[in-house]
């Protein structure tokens, strides 16, 4: 009788040990050229945090400097999200759950399509269509809204607002976030639906109770997501904004803060001396504003997976 002795090592297979190889090596890719941004925006930015207001163009210490362009780029980032998170899971709902499959598929790639296009694209659609159909509305909201200090006024002339900045953003994130909600809203357990379907729910009660809830962190993942580019956003901000660097609530004023990414892009040209570790400091602020977005977004996801492990 033969006895065949097992090996406790499996055999790994060329293809396997290649592709295990290439994902390590993307992985640490990926870390390295993360720290090397890290690196290079502190080594650069610390003289600029450091210099005197005398020693810059701006005129101002640090802090005073990039404070309104922190303000400026949450402000823009959170009017997007604001806009984009229900318009996203709208349409990404209908998508999977209430459209035709033909009309479904159509729509489908129209939104896959939207985010290739460039955010230059954006901004032009911004400046020269969006702002000029806005200018009325924006009187109408001082009009009737005016006590609400984000409809304070006066109301441009222009359109070229910080409010007109968010919309241009959520339409830029919108796709992206849509996918991802359109691919978690699919995986959702076709048992679950059907049960309660058949405990007597409607379609938009089935939604809510079966599918928001198992696709709760693909959602929030998409958000931040679509958070991160918002943040990031440069020439279409730079192009619709009329920014003035001040500190205000008022969304269809002339008076508009600005957003770290777009004054770095419109003031690096004529920047020199230690203006250029301020504009570089100020990308290291927007650095680490990126990264805690993410972590935080990593926190909620995870803590909501471990809720449900405990709940099931």
């Amino acid at each position: 009788m033969t006895v065949v002795e097992v090996s406790r090592h499996p055999v790994r297979r060329l293809g396997d040990r290649v592709f295990a190889g290439a994902s390590t090596g993307a992985a640490i890719t990926i870390l390295a050229t993360l720290a090397g941004v890290a690196i290079f925006l502190t080594v650069e930015g610390v003289p600029g945090i450091l210099a005197s207001p005398d020693e810059v163009k701006s005129g101002e210490s640090f802090l005073p400097y990039v404070g309104p362009l922190v303000f400026g780029t949450l402000l823009a980032a959170a009017i997007a999200l604001v806009i984009a998170v229900p318009v996203s899971i709208g349409v990404a709902l209908f998508i999977s759950h209430y459209a035709p499959r033909r009309l479904a598929a159509v729509m489908g790639y129209l939104i896959d399509l939207l985010a290739a296009v460039p955010s230059v694209v954006y901004g032009l659609w911004g400046i020269g269509f969006l702002a000029g159909k806005l200018v009325a509305p924006y009187g109408w909201l001082e009009e009737h809204l005016g006590f609400l200090p984000f409809f304070a006024g006066p109301a441009s002339a222009t359109g070229r607002t910080i409010l007109t900045v968010g919309i241009v953003l959520a339409v830029m994130i919108l796709p992206i976030m849509t996918a991802i909600c359109r691919e978690v809203f699919l995986q959702t357990p076709r048992l679950h639906e059907e049960a309660a379907l058949a405990l007597g729910a409607t379609r938009w009660e089935m939604a809510r109770l079966a599918v928001f809830p198992h696709a709760r962190s693909g959602i929030i993942s998409g958000a931040m997501l679509g958070l991160g580019r918002a943040l990031g956003e440069t020439m279409a901000v730079a192009m619709v904004l009329s920014a003035s660097g001040v500190v205000s609530w008022n969304l269809i004023s002339s008076t508009n803060p600005s957003t770290i990414a777009a004054n770095i892009a419109l003031s690096f040209k004529e920047a020199s001396g230690l203006t250029v570790n301020a504009l570089v400091a100020s990308g290291l602020v927007l650095f680490v504003i990126t990264f805690v977005v993410n972590v935080a977004a990593r926190l909620v996801v995870d803590r909501r997976k471990d809720f449900s492990g405990a709940d099931a």
